[in-house]
């Protein structure tokens, strides 16, 4: 019995994505919300420095945070005895309120800091650019089928093993660094109370230390995998690339075909001031060149027209047609046509030539 493998079921579809995103790709990605950044870049700052000023500030909050408890405490005594041994409820709700608000105002720099170096984070990944794409709500993300897809992703298994990780790096480092504290653990019962939170306190912040330290592996790893990711996932096929050029720059058939009219148009509007030139310059047959002078109007001759090989053809009919002289001149006609545009002055290092062949022609006309 033979099986059938189709392994195009497990394609993605369409062709592969080989070529490099485009700045307009880039761009339209970043308007959206997605952008190469790191959580873990967040939270390890985050975790360093709290731990850091933990590491200086600890012993000052802690005596804070005893003399608002001695505060509270002291109190009840007092407010029992006014009140005839019973504790009101509004005066447990004043002192409850003012002791939290006094942890709060403790904890207030920690708290700010937290936030600046949150926001400073995410600024130094991705810039400053506000979009409000991601927090607009997508039927897309109601679809089950889509949050299947999404659980069992390869970013979600990613995922899985950097949390597994992490969480067994951190049990790691905690239980090797408890184990050689061990022996200080157990005098805690011989030390006064508050010598014994000083040293709870310093075994907490030199495990966060060690912690954070580790942390910042982690997150470095991960932010060069998110941008890794970020820079494959942005990445075009070559038909993307197409429908994007076209989108930018018009399609190319669309443009030809443009172009094509503006040249009839233009075409036309020589044709239609043909008859009003003084003299066509030709190759004889490959060039010609219709030049006007209008010495009231312009300060020197001009091209009204000009074409090669069929359309010189066309030009030298119609000027015979609407009694245009013609004459040949080899050289000037190939001039004339390399260097100067419909309507612009003849360049001054061809008035000598271009006079002779006027001079010639009024001369012809009986204008001179």
């Amino acid at each position: 019995m033979s099986i059938d493998f189709r392994l195009q079921f497990f394609a993605d579809g369409g062709d592969d994505k080989t070529e490099e995103p485009t700045g307009k790709k880039l761009e339209d990605a970043r308007k959206e919300g997605q952008v190469a950044k790191s959580k873990e870049i967040t939270s390890c700052v985050s975790l360093l420095v709290l731990f850091v000023i933990l590491k200086f500030w600890a012993v000052r909050m802690g005596g804070q945070f005893m003399d608002t408890f001695g505060y509270v405490y002291n109190r009840i005594p007092d407010t029992v005895y006014f009140w005839h041994g019973e504790m009101p409820v509004r005066e447990t709700r004043s002192m409850f309120v003012w002791a939290c608000g006094r942890i709060l105002l403790i904890l207030l720099p920690i708290l700010a800091l937290a936030v600046i170096i949150a926001f400073v984070c995410e600024l130094v990944q991705v810039k400053w650019k506000v979009s409000t794409k991601p927090l607009q709500p997508k039927l897309s993300k109601f679809n089950p089928i889509n949050g299947f897809k999404r659980i069992f992703s390869a970013n979600s298994v990613v995922e899985l093993i950097k949390s597994i990780l992490k969480i067994g790096l951190i049990l790691w480092i905690s239980y090797n660094y408890i184990k050689d504290k061990s022996m200080v653990l157990l005098t805690f019962f011989d030390m006064p109370f508050l010598q014994a939170i000083g040293e709870i306190g310093t075994l907490v912040t030199d495990l966060g230390l060690r912690i954070a330290a580790i942390y910042v592996i982690i997150a470095a790893s991960d932010f060069a995998y998110q941008k890794w990711k970020f820079h494959k996932d942005m990445k075009m096929t070559k038909q993307e690339v197409k429908d994007e050029y076209k989108q930018a720059e018009g399609d190319p058939e669309v443009k030809g075909k443009i172009k094509q009219k503006m040249m009839e148009a233009s075409r036309r509007r020589m044709m239609q001031q043909l008859p009003q030139a003084d003299v066509v310059i030709t190759n004889p047959t490959h060039y010609a060149v219709a030049i006007k002078y209008e010495p009231e109007v312009r300060e020197a001759p001009y091209v009204v027209a000009k074409g090669s090989d069929y359309l010189a053809r066309k030009i030298k009919e119609i000027a015979r047609e609407n009694g245009v002289e013609i004459y040949e001149n080899k050289p000037l006609a190939r001039m004339l046509y390399a260097n100067v545009e419909i309507g612009e002055l003849v360049p001054p290092e061809l008035y000598q030539a271009v006079a002779e062949v006027l001079a010639f022609v009024y001369q012809i006309q009986g204008k001179i």
